[in-house]
């Protein structure tokens, strides 16, 4: 029996350090092992990987792309305007061991240097530049960060301004400007618009000048347009200018003709005949 008990025993602490010698590391992952604190060979994984418990140690490591927020910092633009300017990294881990043996905390290191590279970046941008070229700030700040993280085996594939808060008072200063430029715009399109009805419509007074009948089919077309409404009052449009020179011709026909008829001389007391008593002449 005591046999027996034995054996169970030694089964049981070859399956229990079985056990504590095999990890399983998923697609994702790799592991760094350490033999006595010293990194024994290359990255390990993925799948089934065996080692020496109690003397290596294994260290995991994730290969995916890791997001981190960049939380917003107040930064003095160029021409002087405080923004609180917030951004978003992507990261990922491109050489396991040095991501593991160069530094203490990847995460943190990452957080912290980019938030100063952020500041330097923004600060060197006066504000319309870092409203309208955040492009050229997210590729500058990323390629910064991609040098200064490549010596810890990491590569920064994306960074991205989140998020530009303005003062109160440059909020409400940009949306003066704002109308003031869409008004600017407004005006130069009526303008133009003026310009170009100006020229249509000399050149429809040019046609209507050598075709005075078009002026009557265009009376015509009004008449109709009018008398869509079902309104109870018909305007007769006349040409204006015509209408004025039949007036000055019959008011010059009259004074010729007045001037023409001699004028009656008036007979006085001396001019009339004599009468009698019986009112004979």
């Amino acid at each position: 029996m005591v046999v027996v008990y034995v054996l169970i025993v030694v089964v049981l602490v070859v399956l229990v350090g079985a056990a504590l010698s095999v990890r399983v590391l998923k697609q994702y992952e790799r592991a760094v092992l350490f033999r006595l604190g010293r990194v024994r060979g290359d990255a390990r994984g993925p799948g089934l990987i065996v080692f020496v418990p109690g003397i290596d140690r294994v260290h995991r490591v994730s290969l995916r792309t890791i997001t981190m927020p960049i939380q917003s910092q107040g930064i003095i633009t160029r021409d002087n305007v405080s923004v609180d300017v917030s951004a978003v990294a992507y990261y990922r881990v491109a050489d396991v061991v040095r991501s593991v043996v160069a530094i203490e905390n990847v995460s943190a290191a990452i957080n912290q240097i980019a938030q100063t590279t952020l500041r330097a970046v923004v600060g060197r941008h006066t504000l319309d530049e870092t409203l309208s070229e955040t492009d050229t700030i997210n590729t500058n700040i990323r390629e910064i960060l991609d040098v200064q993280t490549e010596e810890w085996g990491v590569q920064v594939t994306i960074v991205e301004l989140k998020d530009i808060q303005l003062p109160e008072g440059m909020q409400r200063a940009m949306a003066r400007q704002a109308e003031a430029e869409r008004e600017k715009r407004a005006k130069i399109i009526g303008a133009e618009g003026e310009a170009l009805a100006a020229g249509e419509l000399a050149r429809a007074s040019d046609v209507m000048m050598a075709h005075p009948l078009a002026l009557q089919l265009r009376n015509l077309q009004t008449l109709v347009e009018i008398s869509v409404d079902k309104n109870s009052t018909v305007v007769f449009p006349a040409p204006l200018m015509s209408t004025i020179q039949e007036l000055g011709a019959f008011l010059s026909r009259e004074t010729a003709a007045s001037a023409g008829v001699p004028a009656t001389p008036a007979r006085t007391a001396r001019d009339r005949p004599p009468t009698t008593a019986n009112g004979d002449a």
